[in-house]
């Protein structure tokens, strides 16, 4: 089974680097293919550094969104897997054999979960948004996850080809699983290690990815409810 790595990055010159050398170092087969999304502070020299050692690299001159980066690297896929890979130090690729046992158990979607045992390193703002977005999801969607926000997001590359992507932002979290749970898979969870960082570190969401967050939920749970509704018949997607 190979895996392909998709690294959406947007100014992380302190931090790419080191994202790639941990990618390398998990012992699988697999494919790294890093999107640069405009950068400006030299992300784009430090990813030139270290090309002989990534699949694909692709290199924007604008700046258009994390959405927009990921569904980029979607069109480099050639293998079975596909994960996604903050290009921040968060979440640690020695995790990906957790989500990819699920997969060879036979999930198609499987995401990490920063919430299933207590984290005091996450801060009460972030818990509660996190919280509420996804417990939106969960009664929109009839889904029982516990993080919906979570970068660590793996699919069966078959699933990826399904899917109907158009956000360019960090509203690339809720429309793809809105779209997953609309076109009737299960997203099975796995419990992962997270160490945040802060506004001054890099972190770029906001409370306004939040509202385009809520306002994607109810998008496609109503508007694009009969076009899925289409393609989970068209291609004979049968609800797990």
């Amino acid at each position: 089974m190979k895996l392909s790595v998709i690294i959406p990055v947007y100014n992380e010159k302190s931090t790419i680097a080191k994202v790639i050398d941990e990618v390398n170092r998990v012992p699988i087969k697999k494919e790294i293919i890093v999107v640069d999304d405009g950068s400006t502070d030299g992300t784009v020299e430090a990813i030139k550094k270290k090309e002989h050692e990534v699949t694909k690299v692709h290199l924007s001159r604008i700046n258009f969104g994390k959405g927009a980066a990921v569904r980029v690297g979607l069109t480099y896929v050639t293998g079975d897997v596909v994960i996604i890979q903050d290009a921040d130090t968060e979440l640690n690729p020695k995790e990906y054999h957790r989500l990819l046992a699920e997969i060879e158990r036979g999930a198609d979607v499987v995401y990490g979960t920063r919430f299933l045992k207590p984290d005091p390193e996450i801060n009460l703002i972030t818990r509660l948004a996190n919280k509420f977005l996804t417990g939106l999801t969960n009664l929109l969607y009839g889904s029982r996850i516990t993080d919906m926000e979570c970068a660590y997001k793996m699919f069966r590359a078959e699933v990826a080809r399904r899917l109907s992507l158009r956000c360019v932002g960090f509203e690339f979290e809720p429309e793809i699983t809105a779209q997953f749970l609309s076109l009737g898979y299960q997203i099975s969870e796995v419990s992962i290690a997270y160490a945040p960082r802060n506004t001054e570190e890099g972190k770029k969401i906001t409370w306004r990815d939040g509202v385009r967050a809520i306002y994607y939920l109810f998008f496609y749970r109503f508007t694009m409810k009969k076009r899925f509704h289409a393609l989970r018949k068209k291609q004979n997607i049968q609800p797990e």
